[in-house]
């Protein structure tokens, strides 16, 4: 078994833990501790006219700093809500003659990152802080590593813990230390709930469909693969849920939303994670223009839900969520940003254009993905404000009904914000037959090595046939949303525990078969 590599801090702290055990104080007692308030209601709510209902508050927290006054310490208690001064006194914890207890556990034993409970009542400092009175205080769990230093005076803090290898490995720490991260979590739970009403409130019903696949449908990417040992058959970890969730409409439920965790094995940067979470729902009867309007009514609720307002802050730049957003073709915006008109273009003369604005291209790609790659290089970045991206090329969407009137094109949107994608929505393709054509069309694709192309779906189109009304149905990047309304350059900073690679091991490991990273 390996034995852990331990810092002199780490080696002083479990001294001290032995030493309170010796005492016979349990650093990890198991009992009830009987919270009954905390840091943000007392300071919201303490008053002089009120004081009478603080006389026996029962707190707990993590000790973030102390100030040793000699018989008494003032301390910093930070719990779920925020930090609360504490004032500590010698008489007070240790009411006998004998003060040994408090001089040793409290000034030897204790300290920064322990857990404790504390019970007392509240008052005003001199200095107008509004604290707690601490009578008496029980050690709840003894920290055995030290948390980074964060110093705080005049109102500022020095040497914040910034490095993101750091915050993204030891989200734990981050959390404790940073107490803004928190913030950005608890918006984003916000965010889902308001979303999550919205659509409860419209008569939507939330599902749950598999993430262990046997066919990698609803979206053009490259899956992860695992084995199922009991069927002993290769499945896949979902890229999408769009194929099961239209199964329902198929089976007669009018709305139906889910929140998904999907997964594709691609690449990795500021707003890619190989797992992610969508929101997808699909409604009967309805299409992509009425879905362009409850998209705005959405997120113009959430973005007030979140943050109070329709508009946010994103790297400097406001951003206003309120209705209506803008739109233009797909076609017309790379003529406007590129001044070249591809909407009579075939594949051969797509690839041309591409390389004429040296935009990289190989012999994989079909017309779909020559005219993805040639709006995403020249135009994506310029949709600041939130905008609709519509009428997409056919080869670009397999799973997505003609447009009614534009030859050659589908009836798609792609909502654009801040010079990225947040949501996809179609007009859904209900005809089976037209459905298996562009599923073929895929699998040539993928013949000719495109390892995102769509497999053939056969029991999709077998629910297909037995008739779906005319639906629309649209997905949602949570990470990229959640990214904009709390204003996170980085994915990563929405995501509690994002993938790493392993980190250098720092114990000394005593099995050579083992590999070190």
């Amino acid at each position: 078994m390996s034995t852990p590599h331990l810092s002199e801090q780490e080696i002083i702290r479990r001294e001290k833990m032995a030493e309170m055990q010796i005492m016979g104080i349990d650093p990890f007692p198991a009992a009830l501790y009987p919270v009954n308030s905390n840091s943000v209601y007392i300071k919201e709510n303490f008053t002089a006219a009120t004081k009478d209902e603080f006389t026996q508050v029962c707190l707990a927290g993590r000790i973030m700093s102390v100030r040793d006054m000699g018989k008494a310490n003032f301390a910093v208690l930070q719990d779920a809500q925020g930090r609360i001064q504490l004032y500590i006194r010698r008489d007070d914890v240790c009411p006998g003659e004998d003060k040994s207890l408090y001089d040793i556990v409290w000034k030897k034993l204790i300290d920064l990152g322990d857990i404790i409970g504390v019970k007392g009542y509240v008052f005003t400092t001199k200095t107008g802080e509004t604290s707690v009175h601490v009578q008496e205080l029980t050690v709840l769990s003894k920290s055995l590593k030290p948390l980074p230093v964060v110093r705080e005076a005049e109102g500022q803090t020095f040497d914040a813990v910034t490095d993101p290898e750091f915050r993204y490995r030891q989200r734990y720490a981050d959390l404790i230390i940073n107490p803004e991260v928190k913030q950005t979590f608890e918006k984003r739970t916000k965010l889902v709930n308001a979303i999550r009403q919205f659509l409860n409130d419209k008569g939507a019903l939330e599902v749950d469909t598999p993430v262990l696949q046997s066919i990698p449908g609803g979206a053009a990417a490259r899956p992860f693969v695992t084995h199922h040992n009991a069927l002993d058959m290769p499945f896949y970890l979902r890229i999408a849920n769009e194929l099961y969730l239209k199964r329902l409409i198929v089976g007669g439920f009018d709305w139906v939303y889910e929140f998904s965790r999907n997964f594709r094995n691609e690449g990795m940067d500021r707003t890619h994670n190989p797992e992610f979470t969508v929101l997808e729902f699909y409604v009967a009867y309805k299409d992509y223009l009425w879905m362009m309007e409850v998209t705005e009514q959405m997120l113009e609720k959430t973005a007030i839900a979140v943050n109070g307002t329709t508009k946010v802050m994103v790297e400097g730049t406001e951003i206003d969520f309120k209705a209506p957003y803008k739109r233009i073709t797909m076609y017309d915006a790379i003529k406007e940003y590129t001044s070249i008109d591809i909407s009579n273009m075939d594949e051969n003369q797509l690839r041309e254009v591409c390389h004429k604005l040296n935009i990289h291209v190989d012999d994989t790609m079909g017309k779909g993905k020559l005219v993805d790659e040639l709006f995403s290089e020249t135009c994506e970045d310029h949709f600041v404000q939130p905008t609709f991206i519509i009428d997409y090329p056919v080869e670009m969407s397999p799973l997505t009904k003609r447009h009614r009137s534009k030859p050659g094109l589908v009836e798609r949107f792609e909502l654009i914000v801040n010079g990225k994608e947040i949501a996809n929505a179609y007009s859904e393709l209900n005809d089976p037959v037209e459905q298996r054509e562009r599923f073929e069309e895929q699998a040539r694709l993928m013949e000719r090595g495109d390892d995102e192309a769509m497999f053939i779906d056969h029991d999709f189109l077998r629910a297909l046939e037995y008739g779906m009304p005319p639906t629309s149905g649209i997905g949602f990047g949570i990470d990229r949303l959640c990214m904009l309304m709390t204003n996170q350059p980085s994915i990563q900073d929405v995501l509690f525990f994002p993938q790493m690679r392993p980190e250098r091991s720092h114990e000394v490991d005593e099995n050579p078969d083992v590999t070190e990273y």
